[in-house]
């Protein structure tokens, strides 16, 4: 017997969905709520997890990380350990691992989960770095100062590496690609981020793409060995939607729910936020698909005020930050390979930022601990600004000094 209606249930209690349950209290939606996630931790924050969790700077990781939501006093049924398994939106249920849940509208808010090397599922010394469990299982690794590979020169690899050799750790990373972050930014910005790896003590390999994983050792395609007591593999992440096959729920190539600029999905009353979802963006023409946390905060209030029965486009203006090798790295907007770019600074310093201009217009900016580039960028970016490119790559006058009538 499936259970009579919760009237909004959220699939996932990461960010997105613990966010959405919030703002629609905050818009004021008085029905039931239910939140379903399917770890067996109270919800959590992400972020620190990379940081202060690994390096045992929180006392007790599962207190220190969780969101600061009162979840009875909101009035939601929170229910942890509960996983999805399938949607049927004919019924208006969701099918769980703890039965059948009814539903009049549904958010969809699962995630993303992390790419894993082929072959390497269940082998022994081997990491993924996204839940508090994987956490707190490399938390042994770093006390130990262990000799540590990591998989993927990319944001989480970074970031991992850099609490690794603050740890103390032997520090290699490998990567398939000539460079690091070699798929989201282009070689004149990356190029200098490889000298803050040596700085740091990391080997870093590139250009060579591994072969297998034996017990102690990383094998490169080249043959060569790369002695390891533990691996970690930070080779990206794929929308957590498996779960909703053949429900009518569309789904891109990429895995991820094809949501319209209102957040809805092409099921009736299905909604979905975060990074299981991408939507078309009116701002940089075309569809977006963000894996990051500022995404997750931004869309659960779109969604929820649509679920109030509003109109809502969601738009945003990206924002990202990553913290590797002592150095604050943030990133503003989003740009494709042929936008026009522009340094302010030197790379080679400590700080400097980078600009992207479409048509004249600023459409994002990556920066190196330069807050005040970003938090003009940001201003710049929302209304469009048309920017003077011989003045926007004076790193010596404000960003908003570039800006230039229509």
């Amino acid at each position: 017997m499936s259970e009579r209606s919760a009237v909004v249930v959220i699939v996932g209690a990461g960010m997105a969905g613990v966010q959405t349950a919030v703002a629609l209290r905050e818009l004021g939606w008085r029905e039931g709520i239910t939140l379903l996630g399917d770890e067996p931790h109270p919800p959590y924050d992400r972020p620190p997890l990379s940081k202060a969790v690994l390096l045992g700077q929180a006392g007790s990781p599962a207190v220190d990380v969780r969101f600061d939501v009162d979840f009875e006093a909101l009035g939601v049924d929170l229910r942890i350990g509960v996983r999805a398994q399938a949607l049927r939106t004919a019924d208006r249920e969701v099918v769980t691992d703890a039965g059948p849940l009814r539903y009049e509208h549904l958010v969809v808010a699962t995630g993303a989960y992390p790419v894993a090397l082929p072959g390497t599922a269940g082998l022994p010394g081997v990491h993924l770095l996204r839940t508090l469990d994987d956490a707190a299982a490399l938390r042994p690794v770093l006390d130990a100062r262990q000799r540590v590979v990591v998989v993927g020169a990319g944001w989480i690899g970074a970031e991992f590496a850099t609490a690794a050799r603050q740890a103390g750790c032997e520090v290699t990373v490998v990567e398939a690609a000539d460079r690091p972050l070699a798929g989201a930014l282009p070689a004149l910005v990356t190029a200098p981020m490889r000298t803050w790896y040596e700085e740091a003590g990391v080997e870093l390999r590139t250009g060579l793409p591994v072969s297998a994983l034996e017990p102690g050792a990383v094998v490169m395609a080249d043959g060569s060995r790369l002695a390891a007591d533990a691996v970690v593999v930070g080779i990206g992440a794929r929308p957590a939607t498996g779960w909703l096959a053949g429900s009518g729920v569309q789904l891109g190539g990429d895995g991820a729910v094809l949501a319209d600029d209102r957040l809805r999905t092409t099921a009736p009353g299905v909604l979905a936020v975060g990074d299981c979802a991408s939507f078309p963006s009116a701002r940089y023409g075309e569809r977006l698909l963000i894996h990051h946390w500022d995404n997750a905060l931004q869309g659960p209030r779109t969604a929820a005020a649509n679920v109030l029965g509003g109109d809502e486009r969601y738009d945003p203006v990206p924002y990202f930050w990553s913290e590797q090798f002592g150095r604050f790295v943030q990133y503003v907007g989003h740009h494709r390979d042929t936008d026009t770019l522009l340094l302010r600074g030197d790379p080679a310093t400590a700080s400097w930022s980078a600009c992207w201009l479409r048509d004249g217009r600023l459409v994002a900016v990556l920066v190196v601990d330069r807050p005040r580039d970003l938090a003009q960028a940001r201003k710049l970016i929302r209304r469009s600004a048309v920017l003077d490119p011989a003045v926007a790559a004076d790193s010596s006058v404000p960003l908003m000094s570039a800006e230039r009538p229509d």
